[in-house]
């Protein structure tokens, strides 16, 4: 389950941020520094050199990223009415750990000991998998 929900969070964040940058008429190198977005600094500025974007640019967008993500997702969690048991602390960790990567993690990680590890273990499949789909999804477009 765990896998799945990465590979869909993964996948809503890239998308999303495509989506968006379309809206905008963004060009494409900057896009394409979009994409990555969802994980750590260091990982999309890779994926952006990988894919034709720029890494300097990708760099800033995964921290902006993972600032909103650590500073809102209190609210949007209490908004989403997801618990503060066991089962909520998972999911709120997962989620941050998902979208914000290591800011999120370090957030859940102050916030609960649960959260943490499951932020910890988001940050690092969706490092895994975004340095693998994405420049294979890139190279099939």
């Amino acid at each position: 389950r765990l896998l799945i929900a990465a590979l869909a969070g993964g996948s809503v964040a890239a998308g999303s941020a495509v989506l968006l940058g379309w809206a905008f008429y963004l060009p494409q190198e900057v896009l394409r520094s979009l994409v990555p977005q969802s994980v750590t600094a260091p990982v999309a500025m890779g994926i952006a050199e990988q894919i034709g974007g720029i890494p300097a640019l990708a760099a800033v967008f995964a921290v902006l990223t993972g600032l909103v993500g650590a500073l809102c997702a209190k609210y949007l969690f209490a908004a989403m009415r997801i618990p503060t048991d066991d089962q909520g602390w998972a999911a709120r960790g997962f989620a941050l750990g998902t979208a914000a990567h290591g800011l999120g993690a370090a957030r859940a990680i102050h916030v609960n000991a649960d959260a943490g590890a499951y932020a910890g273990l988001a940050l690092g499949l969706q490092g895994v998998l975004a340095s693998l789909l994405i420049p294979l999804a890139f190279r099939l477009v």
